[in-house]
């Protein structure tokens, strides 16, 4: 089958690679109709992680299942599914406590607790950023959809970063009626903001310096704050009347950079410290990494990043952070797209076929204007 294989710095290839099979008797082989490149895929698309070079990609995937082991008994051939980038078991002691981002048995990394598809450091898995794709324990991990093409565009955030800026929201502690300030206006950040309004928020300020970006989150009822422009806290504190913000999402991650370009990891957390008012909560779903050799200082390479903590601390805040638990959350967004209350779907920007893969992820880590979220699919022919 042709997949999207990592080759080192910022070179992936669509090559030929072998088909999947079953292998487990709890495994399906799902069929992929859509797969997305995500923000963090860009963490490795800049060799800013540990991933081995053939690694094939591609954490946020749905598709149809072609094939099942003898143990799947829920799942059907022929079903319509998105595949949460969580790779969980279903019976150890997180995932019973519905924290299946952190299952303690698929991982055989040492030292990490969670896996995940095509990602550096989370197991020996594929990534569906391919023609197949191999799911285990599928009747754990598969959520049925509606048959047919409907929501396509909308079904395939549930995978990953419509959970995962729902994660952030409900980390932070949104509440009906809450002002909400979202660092990063990044497909996560602005799924952070869907979120929020959805959940009630009176206000959500998003941070960011691209236009683009900006521009979508206003189009959802968000106010843009153009970071290029001055503080970020000042201007949400002038629209707060100096009160800052009930809570906050830091939805950029460990290469959090200024309006010049130059790389500072704790930037956001300081700016959310310093926005959210005391006793408000923050809820971080950026990526953070235990080690970044390519970091600008030595403690950050150690994956030490020293942020206003004191502040935190003194002003009552609440921090929560890690990879969102997809499958606490996927029934329900799945049901609120089919209701018409929400539509992530307004990210997307481009739809390529699988064969263009190498210059979707050039275009959408170069920033270039208007690329904000990109969609592959196997079933298109390329340009070549």
């Amino acid at each position: 089958m042709r997949a999207v294989v990592y080759r080192g710095p910022n070179q992936v290839e669509v090559t030929e690679v072998p088909d999947p099979g079953v292998q487990e008797p709890t495994d399906a082989i799902v069929r992929i109709t859509t797969t997305n490149i995500c923000g963090s895929d860009l963490h490795m698309y800049e060799g800013r992680t540990n991933v081995e070079e053939g690694k094939v990609l591609g954490h946020e995937n749905m598709g149809v299942v072609e094939e099942v082991g003898p143990a799947v008994s829920r799942v059907k051939v022929g079903d319509r599914v998105s595949v949460p980038f969580n790779i969980a078991c279903g019976t150890c002691r997180n995932c019973l406590h519905g924290w299946t981002s952190y299952c303690t048995r698929t991982n055989p990394t040492e030292g990490m607790d969670g896996a995940a598809y095509g990602y550096a450091s989370m197991g020996p898995y594929d990534g569906g950023q391919a023609e197949y794709l191999r799911v285990p324990f599928a009747d754990v991990n598969l959520l049925e959809l509606p048959e047919g093409t409907e929501h396509e565009n909308d079904f395939t955030m549930l995978s990953d970063i419509f959970p995962t800026g729902w994660h952030g929201a409900a980390m932070a502690g949104v509440s009906p009626g809450d002002d909400v300030a979202v660092f990063g206006a990044g497909p996560v950040g602005l799924m952070a903001a869907h979120s929020a309004l959805i959940m009630g928020a009176a206000r959500v300020f998003v941070a960011d310096k691209e236009p683009d970006r900006l521009r979508l989150a206003e189009s959802i009822g968000a106010t843009g704050i153009d970071v290029s422009a001055g503080s970020a806290v000042e201007q949400i504190m002038e629209h707060t009347q100096g009160r800052g913000t009930d809570c906050g999402v830091e939805a950029v991650g460990y290469q959090a950079h200024d309006p010049s370009g130059e790389e500072h990891p704790e930037l956001v957390l300081d700016n959310l410290v310093e926005t959210v008012r005391s006793t408000g909560g923050i809820g971080v779903v950026g990526v953070y990494m235990p080690q970044d050799p390519g970091a600008v200082t030595e403690q950050a390479q150690q994956g030490r990043i020293p942020f206003q903590f004191g502040t935190l601390f003194s002003k009552g805040q609440h921090l929560g952070t890690g990879q969102a638990p997809v499958m606490r959350y996927n029934r329900q967004l799945r049901d609120l797209i089919i209701a018409g209350r929400a539509r992530p779907s307004f990210i997307v920007s481009h739809e390529l076929p699988l064969d263009d893969a190498a210059d979707g992820y050039q275009r959408f880590d170069a920033r270039e204007d208007g690329w904000t979220k990109v969609l592959l699919r196997p079933a298109e022919l390329g340009a070549a």
